[in-house]
């Protein structure tokens, strides 16, 4: 029988080499692991705070991120109008404007314009019936005939008189029956010409022409054909020169006392975007109105292409005087329950809250009326990084 080597490779011996070298492995692993870790410890510092508080005071330190977001800029003063924007509307000018009125009781015929149609003066607008026409046509016709009555008479009594066989006396009277049969005719005629009636008699009949006393557009249409007219003070239709009209503004009380004539005022329509129409305050009403408490300002504009047109509505911005007062971005502002507040720049990077009392807003700056002066430098981006 063999002697056994003490060297002989066995499958246990095998086993255990495998498993002891593993081991090993295992903590050079961990050694070598455990001594990154420290070393890396050891390298990385502490990060510099964001934000420093001393009492009221921020600072924001070097090397903080805040730097990168905060913006700081010097407050400026502005001394320019402020702008106010108010609705208006467009109307047509008053003394452009004639309401035709019916000038007499009746029924309307036939109706010869539309709203909107453009008339010359003199133009025909409408017929009606009435019998007060026929009463002033006869009255007429009547004072035609005693005017050549009483002349022949006159011509009758003065060759009498000529013969001797009557007074000076009844040539008087004749001559005195001539001169008021001639205002009696005047009186009548003058009458037909005031209804605009042509013609007489039969002729005529009892039609009405209704004619333009003035050129312009028929803005207002009160009656349509068929319609009985007995109310001699109610519009028939309304004519308007619209060569040039208003622009009426509601003033509010606030800003009433700001706005006088002559004052600059640009217009813009919603019917044109992108275009505006400068102009002046030409009247300003000096009486409130009582339900809406405005005041109406209007504004003269030429109007030769038409492109105003009544009851159009309309934005007129008007500048406002003010004083000098500091001014600085919306984006500044902070919001503290009810009151409004900014960052102050104390020293470079050193920051004092301070509250402040807005004034009016000019597009993305606001006016300040305390709390804030020129020259001063506020943190105008970035603040609410800085509040509490």
């Amino acid at each position: 029988m063999k002697k056994k080597s003490l060297y002989q490779i066995t499958p246990a011996r095998i086993v255990f080499g495998v498993m002891t070298c593993a081991a090993l492995y295992l903590d050079s692993f961990v050694d070598s692991f455990h001594g990154t870790a420290h070393a890396t410890t050891t390298v990385v510092a502490a990060p510099a705070p964001m934000l420093v508080r001393q009492g009221n005071r921020l600072s924001v330190p070097a090397g903080s991120p805040l730097r990168d977001r905060l913006l700081v800029a010097t407050v400026g003063q502005d001394t320019l109008p402020h702008e106010v924007s108010l609705p208006a509307t467009v109307e047509a000018n008053p003394a452009n404007t004639v309401n035709i009125l019916p000038p007499l009781t009746g029924r309307l015929l036939e109706l010869k314009v539309r709203l909107g149609d453009t008339v010359k003066r003199g133009q025909v607008l409408a017929t009606m019936s009435s019998p007060d026409l026929a009463q002033a046509l006869a009255d007429a016709q009547k004072a035609r005939d005693a005017l050549d009555l009483a002349q022949r008479a006159l011509v009758r009594v003065r060759g009498v008189n000529e013969a001797g066989s009557n007074a000076v006396k009844d040539v008087e009277a004749a001559q005195s029956a001539v001169a008021q049969q001639k205002a009696e005719l005047q009186r009548s005629e003058a009458r037909l010409r005031s209804l605009g009636a042509e013609g007489s008699g039969a002729q005529a009949g009892q039609v009405l022409k209704i004619v333009a006393p003035t050129s312009g557009t028929i803005t207002a249409l009160n009656a349509a054909a068929g319609a009985n007219l007995n109310d001699a003070n109610a519009a028939l239709m309304t004519v308007s020169n619209l060569d040039s009209v208003w622009v009426t503004v509601n003033v509010p009380e606030s800003v009433v006392g700001t706005v006088a004539p002559g004052q600059n005022v640009v217009v813009t329509l919603a019917a044109y975007p992108g275009r505006s129409f400068s102009g002046k305050v030409a009247f300003v009403s000096a009486v409130l109105d009582a339900d809406t408490r405005r005041a109406r300002a209007r504004i003269a504009f030429p109007n030769p292409d038409g492109i105003f047109k009544p009851n159009m509505y309309a934005t007129a911005v008007l500048g406002v005087p003010q004083g000098a007062q500091p001014q600085v971005p919306a984006s500044a502002l902070l919001m503290n329950n009810d009151s409004v507040s900014v960052f102050v720049e104390a020293e470079p990077w050193t920051f004092v809250r301070r509250t402040v009392e807005l004034g009016r807003e000019d597009g993305d700056k606001v006016r300040i009326r305390s709390g804030l002066a020129a020259g001063e430098r506020v943190v105008v981006r970035g603040g609410v990084l800085l509040n509490d």
